[in-house]
């Protein structure tokens, strides 16, 4: 039998000390940007690519929806794959104007029609949507990635490999609760990134009684 969810959320809650919220971010616009940028790159790298919008006063999606895409291009390059992630962000800002770039039209909206016109995009994938739905939009949608997937077969959950599948187990098992979703996913990372790593560093981890990987 697996560890109670909401016990291990109280576990990893005590080990590591996150902010509320967890998701970097000066205000919306730049945590909706951000999701999109951090695909198949690191968060260093992302945040150089924000730093360069922001010095050059673009932190704003009308600006940035009505700058060119080589400028585009060249402010996001620290991300990799500048030249379609420009296009990708391009999209992301045109779907962004039919509400008139307002997060107060996109609150009254029902979640999962938001996550439907946003896996309609080019370049928001599942993961990309439910962050952007999660920590942008304030919505309850769980996200799952790499990281989860994996600490999470260590520790003995018999979960499809499968995305929706694991987000429906999450989102079934855990309170409905904006602060949890943010900070359960956010605790998850922490972890992953410096003892459930693909390299697990077991001898340093507190959660070592539950997990079933063979060592």
């Amino acid at each position: 039998m697996y560890i109670d969810l909401m016990k291990l959320y109280d576990l990893l809650s005590n080990e590591y000390k996150i902010s509320d919220g967890w998701w970097p971010g000066n205000n919306k616009f730049e945590i909706m940007l951000g999701a999109l940028l951090t695909q198949n790159t690191n968060w260093g790298n992302v945040e150089k690519s924000l730093e360069n919008i922001k010095t050059n006063s673009l932190m704003d999606p009308e600006k940035l929806y009505n700058l060119s895409l080589e400028k585009l291009e060249h402010l996001i390059k620290p991300s990799g794959f500048y030249k379609m992630k420009a296009k990708y962000v391009k999209n992301l800002l045109g779907w962004f104007k039919n509400y008139e770039f307002s997060f107060e039209k996109i609150a009254i909206k029902n979640k999962d029609e938001l996550r439907n016109e946003l896996l309609q995009i080019k370049g928001i994938g599942k993961e990309t949507a439910d962050s952007i739905l999660l920590y942008a939009f304030d919505k309850l949608s769980f996200v799952i990635d790499a990281y989860t997937k994996r600490m999470f077969a260590r520790l003995g959950f018999k979960i499809k490999n499968d995305y929706d599948t694991y987000k429906l187990f999450f989102e079934e098992n855990i309170p409905e609760d904006l602060l949890i979703y943010k900070n359960y996913h956010g605790l998850i990372v922490e972890h992953s990134k410096y003892i459930c790593k693909k390299n697990p560093i077991c001898q340093n981890c507190f959660l070592k009684s539950y997990c079933k990987l063979d060592r």
